[in-house]
């Protein structure tokens, strides 16, 4: 993997966990129940983070202590 797809990788896993945390700022675990489109919104968002996370080579999540998951 090149390195510009990997920063592309990383910033697109950092713009969905920014776009998460705004979408639920201010708002309550009852906003968060009676709310269908916040609910598919989050759970994409999520799916953005899973994805390019699944794509981060294992000698970078090695090299970087600060990062988890499986290899």
């Amino acid at each position: 993997m090149s390195r510009r797809d990997l920063e592309v990788r990383l910033q697109h896993m950092l713009d969905a966990a920014r776009e998460a945390g705004a979408l639920v700022s201010g708002r309550s675990r009852a906003d968060y129940d009676g709310d269908r489109t916040l609910r598919l919104a989050l759970v994409r968002l999520l799916e953005v983070v899973g994805e390019a996370a699944g794509r981060i080579p294992l000698d970078f999540r090695e090299s970087h202590s600060e990062i988890r998951g499986s290899g």
